[in-house]
């Protein structure tokens, strides 16, 4: 039962996940704004992690921020909105140098915690997963297995596990950290010569619709580092 609904039975806490596009000329200009006022922003609410994307996407960066329930959020984008500095130092003249946004609600899956890395630096790998319809119900036994088979084999460090409840369905976020983009490799080379690992991915992979990965390199301002 525990598969086919989540941890919102048992309690109310959801991640809210934002995608922003940058406009190219103007990455550079974004990054030393968020590390100049983001904390007017974090001082309304828990931030999670902020990275930008230096593999698998460009110019793009991703926030994860963290809410009691969605009373909780209504009152922080109150807050904000009445917020004169987060406002005119931040926001307005961030807009124009963003193309796109695009934001998610998800919970962690009910066998995560979130995780931190051993150490500051470091990597972070973004998977996302498009499942096929149907829920955990369906696809989380087997979808557990695969990813308890990569970390049985040590060479990654499991942050968190999310499925998203607004935004296209079906979709599972995986964040693995990794001491480098080398170090990853190398591990990948051992875990796909691993049968443990092939036998948990073929049985997951019948409930796989598609699959990105993107390596995050985390911002001055992000906790998770």
């Amino acid at each position: 039962a525990s598969l086919a609904t989540g941890p919102r039975q048992n309690n109310s806490i959801f991640y809210e996940i934002r995608t922003y596009d940058i406009k190219p000329s103007k990455m550079k200009e974004f990054v030393e704004m968020v590390n100049k006022y983001f904390h007017l922003r974090t001082a309304h609410s828990e931030l999670v992690g902020f990275w930008s994307a230096e593999l698998g996407a460009m110019n793009k960066v991703v926030h994860v921020w963290k809410y009691d329930n969605f009373a909780h959020r209504t009152a922080v984008r109150h807050a904000l909105a009445n917020d004169k500095d987060w406002q005119g130092k931040f926001l307005s003249p961030a807009l124009p140098l963003i193309e796109k946004q695009h934001n998610e609600v998800a919970y962690l899956v009910p066998w995560c915690q979130l995780g931190k890395p051993p150490k500051e630096g470091g990597v972070y790998e973004w998977v996302t997963f498009q499942m096929k319809p149907g829920g955990p119900a369906l696809w989380g036994e087997a979808f557990q297995a695969a990813i308890n088979a990569h970390i049985n084999t040590g060479y990654t460090k499991l942050i968190g596990v999310f499925h998203t409840e607004y935004g296209l369905l079906n979709t599972v976020h995986v964040i693995w950290w990794n001491e480098s983009p080398d170090h990853r490799a190398a591990g990948r080379h051992s875990a796909h010569e691993d049968a443990r690992v092939v036998a948990a991915v073929r049985d997951s992979v019948r409930f796989l619709e598609s699959q990105q990965n993107v390596l995050l390199i985390p911002l001055q301002c992000s906790p998770l580092k």
